[in-house]
């Protein structure tokens, strides 16, 4: 009957060779459906299926028996495929025969031990001794956890070594989805089991029952013999015979092998030293293994070793060891010196200190080396922070930084960088510079950028050397090191206050190194030759200052990140507050400095509002300087607003005011200002251009008169815009008071534009009221002597031109002040003449008519300038007249007034209403 399946077919081995006993893994195809389809395995003809282990169709494990042949096939034979083949053979290692003269040498290998460093607390598995399927069929594991099982078997076990197996378990855990027919397969390959290991002892009982009988022969005629012979000790008896034999063999014995047993006694005494000298080579290695490893880094691997040797030889009696542990100890000793040494050096990193004061706890060093580190660590960072402010204030640190302005945009107040160039209304305050400008960064700035950069690089690892400390992760989470946890987090407990002073010291000096470099005034005067020293640096602006603040409070930003509570960096937040406050006054005095190098930029170049670019760059200046304190009056998270402060919006408002009248007085140095080198022109403009002033006067100096008209339509430029915008700025931030520096303000302008205006009317108005009287009465003109009048006379022609003149003067300037102006002026000559007339005495008929003719031409060409005043004092002067009764008399006024006003129509148009607009005050 032909197998059902393929014959077996061996296709490897491995090894390939070796001496009896050694276990192979035979790999091929067909071998197999179980254990049970096993039936036979010969290898180089030695029947070796009593060791053989079926693992799976295409594998085989088991031992090489001694067989006859040192080489020859694998032969598997099986129920399913019957005989099979073989592709490899196996080569048969007999071992040499040494014989019992023949000197030898032993060496036993060294034992195996597992590796402390990885595996110390590991034992050997039971399980590498167990079959890994002993029921011989598929094992599919279950998805019960072992929780569960627990629970479901108490105080039992899956694994058969053990005590409390229970099969239950373990057909729940490897075979829960085996069937019926599965399980009664694997209950019949455990009975064959049971069966080969019972008929394999019985198989030996029996192979040796001849040798058993033959003892057993040989025993029963000697007890005969000596039973014949008797109990006595008879010379020449069997038994004395026999004693004889073997004395003599002893003797015989002990001659031939004395020189071999002598040797062999030598080789037990060497093989025994050298059996001591493996087994704890270890020990006698671990001096210099110590020494070595110390020099490579490997703490690691020293600590391992020596935990190993400390567990295994610490409580040693035996001399020898004690000696050698003892030399351990020593370097151990040194080891802990040198971490120690390693974990006290400045500088070093976080990890590097972690990891010291791990090597010193795994070592049991003394004391408390977290605590000392910490310690020494906080006296390093207040050393760096003393050594920075050394290192400037003694000059060893020259200047590095390099600040380009036109690549900063923080605003600058004017006149911070020194510069000249004039400023158009509407442009920059900051002149254009080659790109290649640059100045040097303040020393008090460079010390404060380099100080918080110690501060923020060194505090924070600090502080986590700290959580570590007081949380216990500085040592490793095993339970023989849970001890040294719980005495890590009871020592933080205790020394919480100590560190907190030590934060506490750590800005308290950071404080007070920046007060000494910023704020001088605010240190007692026993600390300022500590933390002083800065009076020869460079004063510092508005700007530098806003740069320290904005350095501070990166650094409060980083060290708040840290979780450090608020009232350890209070400090900070109050040199803040001062810093804050220090540079809004810095900057509000910078900007009265600068306002007053305003006036050298006046160029008396006006638009067509009559306005220079003055009050421009006034605002402009005003608006930078607010720009500039941005920063510094931001308000970040846990500070206040130094403008609620009352001291603060106090001395603000009297600053802004203080500006605002520095600027006002620059008015007023500008109208009395005199230039001897230059000539006083007069101008003469088309009046109909609307580039008046601006084309005529480019390369010219105004006079003083022009100087005035200019300054006062400056003023008024200043009451109706600058200062609303000015105002409207401060509000937007965050400036209290506005109310009172525009109030203030305008007060201030109003005064120097009442006392301009009296200036101006004063050198205009008198010189043409100064000529009326003796126009009137030149060549001995007498109002009782008089002609019949031919029309207006010479005088009044004269005045109306110098009007006119002052006119065309104002109106050049600013259309905005003709009105004012040309009403100040009619108003005094119309006073003027009303006095005139009230002083004669009496009038002809012809005299009367002749002043009433020039006072109406005067009225009527400057009719659009008078005042109420101006109409008052003309009425009084009419009044002072005779009335005329004559129509003749009123037909002739009515006509040479009439011829008046042709021949003066082009000079009179001037004072139309058309050509001028209302004042805008």
């Amino acid at each position: 009957m032909s197998p059902a399946r393929q014959p077996p077919l061996v296709t490897g081995i491995s090894p390939k060779e070796g001496a009896a006993w050694t276990k192979v893994t035979i790999r091929g195809e067909n071998l197999g459906t179980g254990p049970a389809d096993l039936i036979g395995l010969l290898i180089c003809g030695h029947n070796c299926l009593l060791t053989a282990e079926w693992m799976s169709a295409s594998k085989i494990v088991c031992r090489v028996g001694p067989a006859k042949d040192d080489k020859g096939e694998i032969i598997v034979t099986t129920k399913s495929g019957g005989l099979g083949t073989s592709t490899v053979s196996f080569k048969l290692l007999r071992p040499e025969r040494i014989s019992i003269l023949d000197q030898s040498a032993v060496w036993v290998d060294e034992m195996n031990y597992y590796d402390m460093r990885t595996d110390r607390n590991k034992g050997i598995s039971p399980l590498s001794l167990r079959p890994s399927n002993p029921l011989g069929i598929d094992i599919d594991k279950g998805k019960i956890s072992q929780s569960d099982m627990e629970q479901t078997f108490p105080g039992m076990s899956g694994d058969f070594t053990s005590e409390n197996f229970s099969a239950t378990w373990y057909l729940i855990e490897n075979h829960s989805s085996s069937s019926f027919e599965q399980l009664k397969f694997a209950a019949s390959n455990l009975k064959k089991q049971a069966t080969k290991k019972n008929e394999g002892s019985l198989a030996y009982v029996k192979g040796g029952l001849s040798t058993f009988f033959e003892a057993q022969d040989a025993l029963a005629a000697i007890h005969q013999k000596l039973e014949s012979d008797g109990t006595e000790r008879v010379e020449g008896s069997m038994t004395q015979r026999l004693e004889n034999i073997l004395n003599r063999a002893s003797d015989t014995a002990d001659t031939l092998f004395q020189e071999v047993l002598g040797r062999k006694d030598k080789a037990d005494s060497t093989r025994n030293a050298l059996n001591v000298l493996q087994r704890f080579k270890f020990l006698f290695n671990l001096p210099l293994n110590i020494e070595r490893n110390i020099q490579k880094g490997d703490y690691d691997v020293v600590i391992n070793d020596y935990e190993k040797a400390k567990s295994l030889f610490g409580s040693t009696e035996v001399p020898v060891f004690k000696k050698v542990y003892a030399e351990v100890e020593t370097r151990i000793g040194a080891l802990r010196s040198l971490l120690l040494e390693k974990l006290l050096q400045t500088p070093s990193t976080l990890h590097d200190q972690k990891r010291y004061i791990r090597y010193l706890s795994d070592l049991h060093a003394s004391g408390d080396p977290a605590w000392l580190c910490i310690y020494a660590q906080h006296k390093w960072i207040l050393q760096l922070m003393q050594n920075c402010r050394d290192e400037f204030v003694s000059g060893q640190r020259v200047g590095v930084g390099a600040l380009d302005l036109e690549g900063d945009t923080r605003p600058l107040a004017l006149g911070r960088l020194g510069h000249t160039a004039s400023l158009k209304r509407g442009g920059s305050l900051r002149t254009p510079r080659p790109s290649t400008w640059r100045f040097e960064t303040p020393q008090q700035v460079q010390f404060v950028e380099k100080l918080s950069d110690v501060v923020i690089g060194q505090l924070p690892n600090f502080w986590k050397l700290w959580i570590s400390y007081v949380n216990g992760s500085l040592f490793s989470e095993t339970g023989e090191k849970s001890g040294q946890v719980e005495k890590s987090k009871k020592n933080a407990r205790q020394r919480q206050n100590d560190f907190k002073k030590m934060i506490e010291e750590l800005t308290n000096q950071l404080v007070k190194l920046i007060r000494g470099a910023v704020l001088p005034a605010t240190l007692p005067q026993g600390e300022l030759n500590l933390y002083g020293g800065w009076e020869n640096k460079t004063e510092l602006t508005g700007a530098w200052l806003t740069q320290i603040i904005h350095t501070v409070r990166g650094c409060h930003e980083a060290l708040s990140a840290m979780e450090i509570p608020n009232d350890l960096l209070q400090v900070i937040q109050d040199l803040l507050l001062e810093l804050r406050v220090h540079c809004l006054m810095v900057t509000l005095l910078y900007t009265t400095e600068d306002v007053k190098r305003l006036a050298e930029k006046e160029d008396w170049v006006v638009d067509n509002e009559g306005i220079t670019s003055l009050p421009s760059q006034f605002e402009q200046c005003i608006v930078q300087m607010l720009q500039s304190l941005k920063e510094p009056l931001e308000i970040k998270a846990g500070e206040i607003n130094v403008l609620q402060l009352d001291q603060v919006q106090d001395q603000a408002a009297e600053l802004s005011v203080s500006i605002m009248k520095v600027f006002i007085n620059c008015l007023e140095q500008l109208s009395t200002k005199t230039d001897d080198t230059d000539k006083s022109h007069s101008i003469a403009v088309d009046l109909s251009s609307l580039d008046r002033f601006t084309s005529a006067q480019e390369g010219l100096s105004p006079t003083s008169e022009q100087r005035l008209l200019i300054i006062l339509s400056n003023c008024q430029y200043l009451e109706r815009c600058t200062f609303l915008n000015l105002a409207d700025h401060f509000e937007k931030h965050g400036f209290t008071g506005t109310e009172k520096i525009t109030r203030v303000s305008v007060d201030t302008v109003r005064e120097l534009d009442k006392k301009l205006f009296e200036a101006y009317i004063e050198k205009r108005a008198d010189p043409i009221a100064g000529s009326l009287e003796p126009g009137i009465y030149a060549g001995y003109f007498d109002w009782r002597d008089c002609q019949t009048p031919t029309g207006v006379r010479n005088y009044l022609k004269e005045a109306l031109v110098s009007i006119i003149t002052v006119h065309a003067e104002v109106f050049t300037v600013s259309k905005d002040l003709v009105v004012r102006v040309l009403s100040k002026i009619v108003e005094i000559v119309a006073d003027e003449m009303c006095r005139l007339m009230q002083c004669v005495s009496s009038f002809n008929r012809n005299g009367a008519l002749q002043a009433r003719l020039e006072l109406c031409a005067l009225r009527d060409a400057i009719c659009t300038h008078l005042n109420s005043e101006s109409n008052t004092s003309f009425k009084l002067a009419l009044e002072a007249l005779p009335q005329l009764h004559s129509g003749a008399d009123k037909k002739l006024l009515e006509e040479l007034l009439n011829k008046f006003k042709s021949s003066m129509q082009l000079q009179l148009a001037c004072f139309q209403p058309s050509s001028i607009r209302p004042v805008k005050r």
